[in-house]
C-alpha cells in the first residue's frame, strides 16, 4: 500500500500529475490524462534521488553509425530503435530504404510496444523548394505495459542527446499522434 504520494489536478488541462516514492532513493511520476479512456499514462519517470545516477541505457556504436547515415547520406528513410535490455543498450532494430514510404514506417512499428525511431521526412516548402527535416519520434502506444514505458521515457533524453541534428521531436501514443498530417504541420 503506498501512502504518501502527491497528486497536482490541473484543472485548465486533461491531465493528472501523481508523485509516488518508492523508497528513500526512488521515485516514480505519472502523468495520466482524463481524455484517453481508463486514464492512460501519458508519461512515466522513475528518479533518482543521487549523485550517482545513470540517466537511461547506453547507446550502441552501430545506432549512432546507422543514424548518420540516415542524416548526411540519406541511405535510409527511417531507423527504428528498441532498447536490449540484456546489453542495457539501445540497438538498431529496423531501417527503411530511401524509397520507402512513411505507410511502410508506420507499419513497422509495434502495435504493443514502445519504441524509438528516427524519420527524413522530405517535402516542397510553398516556394518550390525541396526540404528535408529530421523527426524523432517516442513510441508509446496506450496499450503498452508500464515497465517498457517507464524504461523509454528514461532512456530517451539521453538517447536523444547522442543523436545530433534532429529538427523535431514527437511523442506519440497512438497513430493519429504521429500523422503525416502531423508532420507536415510541424515541418513548415
Amino acid at each position: 500500500m503506498i501512502e504518501n504520494f502527491l497528486f497536482f489536478d490541473n484543472f485548465s488541462s486533461s491531465r493528472w500529475l501523481i508523485f509516488l516514492p518508492i523508497s528513500p532513493s526512488y521515485s516514480l511520476s505519472l502523468s495520466l490524462s482524463r481524455s484517453r479512456p481508463r486514464y492512460s499514462v501519458v508519461r512515466a519517470v522513475m528518479s533518482f534521488r543521487g549523485t550517482n545516477a545513470s540517466s537511461g541505457m547506453g547507446v550502441a556504436e552501430h545506432s549512432k553509425t546507422t543514424y548518420l547515415e540516415l542524416q548526411r547520406k540519406k541511405v535510409h528513410r527511417y531507423v527504428i530503435f528498441k532498447i536490449d535490455e540484456k546489453k542495457k543498450e539501445v540497438v538498431v532494430e529496423k531501417t527503411g530504404g530511401p524509397a520507402e514510404s512513411y505507410e511502410d514506417f508506420t507499419s513497422s512499428l509495434p502495435e504493443n510496444d514502445c519504441r524509438y525511431a528516427v524519420y527524413d521526412f522530405d517535402f516542397v516548402t510553398s516556394e518550390n523548394c525541396q526540404k528535408s527535416k529530421i523527426f524523432f519520434i517516442a513510441w508509446s502506444p496506450s496499450v503498452s505495459r508500464i515497465r517498457p514505458k517507464m524504461l523509454y521515457a528514461t532512456s530517451k533524453d539521453r538517447f536523444r542527446r547522442e543523436l545530433e541534428g534532429i529538427h523535431y521531436e514527437i511523442q506519440a501514443t497512438d497513430p493519429t499522434e504521429m500523422d503525416l498530417e502531423v508532420l507536415r504541420e510541424r515541418a513548415n
